[in-house]
């Protein structure tokens, strides 16, 4: 079953991210010396990035969900709002490459992903959402969302520019520990609604594997 926390405001959205992030390290740690943490984009983690109070980050790799093909000091690139934001001592932080093209972003960042983490399992996968119900690139109806033993997809047609995009896939998102999906404001409302509801490739959010997904809205967002 899906936990759903709702709070306040957009800040204790992002305040609840910081905490989930922080436990997830010490968690993973604690059982096998080393955690894998999946970072995300957008408004509300940059904030989380902002709020985290860990001093430490020896052992931590950080990777991301989804990336742009722009180059990583670009406005746009979730590794530059990332390394502005976050300050993580000691963690290794492994960027997508979207500068090279999403074919062969995508396929590097699979391969670094089979040599860093044990079966691809990551400890946890911080999510956003759009008002569309996308998360991380993975947008209603696309290719990208077609079953795959893939770890990672290059994804074209984005309906919000850059066009070209690169995801991990649903099933390295599914596979996680634990999956913490991020909802603030009343323009997420419906989408929020919808990937609470049948999954469905329309909404892709509502394909995220319920069983270890917590998701963490304001009132304004909350169905």
């Amino acid at each position: 079953m899906t936990e759903a926390l709702v709070v306040a405001d957009a800040e204790a959205v992002a305040e609840c991210a910081a905490r989930a992030v922080e436990a997830a390290i010490d968690t993973a740690l604690a059982a096998r010396g080393v955690a894998h943490i999946a970072l995300a984009g957008g408004t509300t983690p940059k904030r989380a990035y902002e709020l985290i109070e860990r001093e430490d980050w020896s052992g931590v790799e950080l990777w991301f969900g989804d990336e742009r093909c722009v180059p990583p000091d670009d406005p746009d690139s979730n590794y530059r709002m990332a390394r502005e934001t976050l300050h993580a001592p000691g963690a290794v932080m492994h960027r997508m490459e979207g500068e090279r093209g999403a074919e062969q972003a995508a396929a590097a960042y699979a391969e670094l992903l089979r040599e860093r983490v044990a079966g691809a399992v990551l400890d946890l996968v911080l999510l956003g959402i759009g008002p569309d119900g996308h998360t991380a690139s993975l947008f209603p109806d696309n290719p990208a969302l077609a079953p795959s033993d893939a770890l990672c997809v290059p994804v074209h047609d984005a309906p919000k520019p850059p066009p070209d995009r690169v995801s991990l896939t649903l099933e390295v998102l599914n596979a996680a520990r634990s999956c913490v999906l991020l909802a603030s404001g009343s323009g997420k409302a419906e989408a929020l609604a919808g990937a609470l509801g049948p999954p469905t490739p329309h909404v892709p959010s509502s394909l995220l594997a319920r069983a270890r997904l917590t998701v963490v809205a304001d009132g304004d967002a909350a169905p």
